[in-house]
């Protein structure tokens, strides 16, 4: 009896360790151990492990040594702790890559983030952010969808003197007599209008975004964490704006990278009140990577989150990748770290794409940007668009080991991206029972219905799918 009762024992004991494990790597911290010399930094890292009573995986001299451990613990998120000049352009890529290889798909094995800042201060905000931040303003430089917000602003990047302005009362007002100089008025969606959410495309780089693209108009500028705007007569406008909130420079080049503190990025992260946003950290010019996470995130309002839109839509560009391009979708061109102006040749070349012509631009373009988008703040922290209606309605539910992924949209409709839809837990290999017509795809944490480029109005279209051994 006393054996039995050691036994039972040791078997309670077990499960309780295989839950709390369970609990712990639901999120995983990483970091360089040089922090550990680092206090300010140190406590950035300790309190996002704190958070989310996460285990914390450092490495010695590359993010890349991370990979082993991340395997084992195979977390749902990784949040990714660096100081200004750790987390430039190769350390960006070299993430990609390694959240790829964590199981045998081709897939992204975990939702994640880098938590940084020009100074450990502005990294702690991204971290002690806990309540979900419900997007219902919105402000850009170029044009954004007026009707997933209740108030925005909107400031045309292609033709001087043209905005729209969306009030309380719903009604969006066209001007198109405004000042070809709209620096200040793009000051003042940050410091006075206290915007949750602020959108950009056109001209920029590391250390500056130009607000005309196409005419001749001021700049958003960064020194050290402080964003500022310099209007057409050299007038200094100082951003100052901590209310959180989200940055989309989803068209920018450059913009999400960060060679040093003088970066854009650390300075809408500083005094532009920053918790999250995405960028690329080389030249923009095919686009899959950054627009996607729009069509996602505003595209679908509430259904996603920030985070869960950019890792959608790069699972997205693998999936194209791997349907349209199989022989090349898992080629991975040489990183020459601070260098990026010659990566779109050395795609070409890692593809062996003679041109630029048809299919050759689809594949160069897709590889080119399946590593370059960066993704800045806590993956899990919750910040979504308010919800509104959506161009279809979808759900997944699952019961005895078997998940069921419906849509239906209540008239004809084309999505932007594939539809999909978060998993609520971790899965392997699938065999697909039904809706094999629409091609799915089921990752670790998503399921995708590729084909499913249409819905007929009233259609209910089904994936039904479960985990085999």
């Amino acid at each position: 009896m006393k054996i039995e009762m050691k036994a039972v024992a040791a078997l309670l004991m077990a499960l309780c360790s295989a839950l709390i494990f369970a609990a712990e790597t639901e999120y995983v911290v990483v970091a360089p151990a040089v922090l550990k010399d680092d206090a300010p930094w140190q406590a950035v890292v300790d309190a996002l492990a704190k958070k989310y009573n996460a285990p914390v995986v450092t490495f010695d001299k590359d993010v890349s040594e991370a990979r082993e451990k991340l395997a084992s613990l195979m977390p749902h998120y990784v949040g990714f702790v660096a100081r200004p000049g750790e987390c430039a352009r190769e350390y960006v890529m070299t993430v990609h890559r390694m959240l790829r290889k964590l199981n045998d798909d081709p897939y992204t094995d975990a939702i994640w983030g880098i938590v940084t800042g020009c100074t450990p201060a502005d990294a702690m905000r991204m971290v002690e952010e806990k309540e979900p931040l419900i997007i219902h303003k919105g402000a850009a430089g170029t044009g954004i969808p007026m009707e997933v917000f209740d108030e925005a602003r909107m400031y045309a990047e292609g033709q001087a003197g043209m905005y729209r302005i969306k009030t309380p009362d719903g009604n969006v007002e066209e001007h198109k007599d405004g000042p070809q100089d709209s620096t200040k008025e793009l000051v003042d969606t940050f410091n006075e209008f206290k915007t949750d959410l602020f959108f950009t495309s056109g001209h920029a780089r590391e250390s500056e975004w130009q607000i005309g693209y196409n005419y001749k108009n001021g700049y958003f500028v960064s020194k050290e964490g402080t964003l500022f705007g310099i209007d057409m007569q050299k007038k200094l406008y100082k951003i100052d704006s901590p209310n959180p909130k989200v940055y989309m420079p989803l068209g920018n080049c450059l913009m999400g990278h960060i060679p040093n503190k003088n970066a854009m990025a650390l300075a809408f992260m500083g005094s532009g009140g920053v918790r999250q946003m995405c960028g690329y950290v080389v030249s923009t010019w095919y686009g899959y990577g950054g627009w996607g996470a729009k069509d996602y995130f505003l595209g679908q309002p509430g259904r996603f989150t920030y985070a869960e839109s950019v890792y959608l839509n790069n699972q997205a560009l693998l999936n194209r990748l791997e349907r349209e391009f199989p022989d090349k979708a898992r080629v991975e061109p040489e990183i020459k770290g601070a260098d990026d102006s010659n990566y779109m040749n050395r795609v070409g070349q890692a593809v062996g794409a003679s041109d630029m012509k048809g299919k050759n631009k689809d594949l160069v373009g897709l590889v080119y940007d399946r590593d370059v988008v960066a993704f800045y703040g806590d993956p899990k922290w919750e910040a979504r668009v308010a919800p509104h209606e959506l161009p279809w309605e979808q759900k997944l539910t699952e019961k005895d080991g078997v998940f069921t992924f419906e849509l239906t949209a209540s008239k004809a409709v084309k999505p932007a991206r594939p539809p999909a839809a978060l998993l609520p837990r971790r899965v392997g290999k699938v065999e697909i029972i039904e809706g094999k017509d629409l091609e799915p795809v089921v990752g670790a944490l998503f399921v995708m219905a590729p084909k499913l480029n249409e819905f007929e109005a009233g259609k209910t279209y089904r994936v039904v799918f479960k985990e085999v051994k």
